[in-house]
């Protein structure tokens, strides 16, 4: 039972789909989308930007800005079920349950307040501690995420940091309260190489210190590599493909996923890289059929006339494509 238990989905998300009203009409950012996150793993969400990442994450946290039309089969969070769920114990659930790293750092932080007074609201508001035990506990969260002289640092401002350390503080407000659920979104844009590894290597000592499961989204397929153990490819707000990393790298079954290895570079890269033709698809009107038919080199007769499925192989991997460039044996 205890097993059993584990192996439970900690995030479950199963036909979420959410559009906007414009004045040019209604954008479908997202369709269909349906994942498992399990507690301990990494599940990386992959695609061009505009591809309906960030959407999804933000409508399972229930925080997308605007005039926002979200609609699920299911979306069920450490036992809660979120479409059911009123807005004060969803908010309950933010930063105790799930939690989000925003991808930039002194956007995401409070230039007026000092780091400890940001990182002690979240213990004052959430645990109703006193001010001078939040400051204990936010000095030992500095710590967890190896800020030097965190016991000085606690009083400075923002912009007294670097690129790298703000986003070591963005990690340690994301994690205070130990959440269950971590959403990375672009952990590492804008920082060089070797800030990126460091900030790759934390989350994962987070992860196995904490056991969370973390969500990470980003269109770097060497930080796919590097952190991730399942990636779900993105492309025109739906899941095109899903399946172990290891496998999905060596062999693409949906010509997106083999178009984006294609364009990657890498040190091992000797020949010209292959830009993926043409734009991503306007969301208002989308392409009839495959979404990815106009820019897709393998497009056949069906491709314009019929949207195709996510199909579910025997070994978890899956595609929505009419003739995969790999066949993979289908789920009795």
């Amino acid at each position: 039972m205890k097993e059993q238990a584990e192996q439970r989905p900690v995030l479950s998300v199963s036909g979420l789909d959410v559009s906007f009203r414009t004045l040019r009409g209604e954008v479908k950012a997202v369709s269909d989308v349906s994942f498992d996150l399990r507690r301990g793993e990494v599940l990386a969400l992959v695609g061009e930007s505009g591809s309906g990442k960030s959407v999804t994450t933000r409508a399972v946290m229930g925080i997308v800005r605007g005039n926002a039309m979200i609609n699920a089969k299911r979306m069920e969070l450490a036992g809660n079920d979120l479409l059911t769920l009123g807005e004060d114990a969803k908010r309950k659930l933010r930063g105790s349950v799930i939690s989000l790293v925003f991808q930039d750092a002194l956007s995401a932080l409070n230039p007026v307040l000092s780091i400890g007074d940001q990182l002690g609201e979240l213990y004052r508001t959430h645990l109703g501690v006193s001010r001078k035990e939040a400051r204990e506990r936010s000095i030992e969260l500095l710590r967890s995420v190896h800020i030097a002289s965190a016991e000085r640092r606690i009083d400075d401002y923002p912009h007294q940091f670097s690129g790298g350390m703000r986003q070591r503080i963005l990690i340690a407000s994301a994690i205070a309260l130990r959440p269950d659920v971590l959403i990375a979104d672009e952990p590492t844009t804008a920082l060089d190489v070797t800030v990126q590894a460091q900030i790759l290597d934390l989350l994962d000592e987070l992860r196995e210190e904490l056991g969370m499961a973390i969500l990470l989204i980003t269109h770097d397929l060497g930080v796919v590599a590097r952190s991730a153990e399942r990636v779900a490819v993105m492309y025109g707000g739906r899941i095109v493909e899903t399946g172990g990393v290891d496998a999905m790298f060596a062999a693409p079954a949906h010509p997106y996923t083999a178009a984006l290895l294609a364009s990657a570079p890498s040190i091992e890269t000797v020949e010209r890289l292959e830009p993926i033709k043409g734009s991503p698809p306007n969301l208002i009107a989308p392409p009839p059929g495959c979404a990815f038919n106009p820019r897709c080199t393998h497009a056949g007769e069906l491709c314009t006339k019929i949207r195709p499925e996510l199909v579910t192989s025997a070994h978890g991997r899956s595609h929505a494509c009419h003739y995969p460039l790999v066949e993979i044996a289908h789920a009795g």
